[in-house]
């Protein structure tokens, strides 16, 4: 039996407002996935160390405070730090698409506007999954 997605979905930082993460999260759930809801105002270490413990294949960080270009790079350091660039990170919320590239070029595997919609992301998080294993699979070969 295959491993079920497992998803951190986190509020980093001042902004107060989780209702989108919420309904995120119901929504993940609801589509057979393992989900773990960090609360507010949490840092980008507490986060970090919630993704690595809990062995997440996907951190998701929803952002409406307009520190995405901040909290994101901190969250991919931390991550490279902690040898976890295998978790993938996925930003959603109020982060305009001209702040896009810089996210990705960062290491952000994908960025969510507030206007996808919401049944439309357990299928964006299983591609994401998916392609990584073929990249890891393909990675292996190439070093076997």
């Amino acid at each position: 039996m295959a491993r079920r997605i497992r998803v951190l979905i986190a509020k980093v930082g001042l902004d107060g407002h989780d209702r989108g993460a919420k309904v995120v999260a119901r929504c993940l759930r609801d589509a057979g996935m393992d989900v773990i809801y960090t609360g507010l105002h949490r840092t980008p270490e507490e986060v970090v160390v919630a993704a690595v413990q809990e062995d997440v294949d996907i951190l998701g960080v929803s952002l409406l405070s307009g520190a995405h270009l901040t909290i994101l790079p901190r969250i991919m350091e931390l991550l490279r730090r902690s040898g976890a660039e295998d978790i993938l990170v996925v930003a959603g919320g109020v982060i305009p698409d001209e702040d896009v590239p810089a996210l990705v070029q960062k290491g952000v595997a994908k960025v969510l506007s507030q206007d996808t919609p919401v049944d439309r992301i357990p299928d964006e998080i299983r591609k994401l999954v998916e392609l990584r294993k073929v990249v890891e699979s393909q990675e292996h070969n190439f070093g076997d």
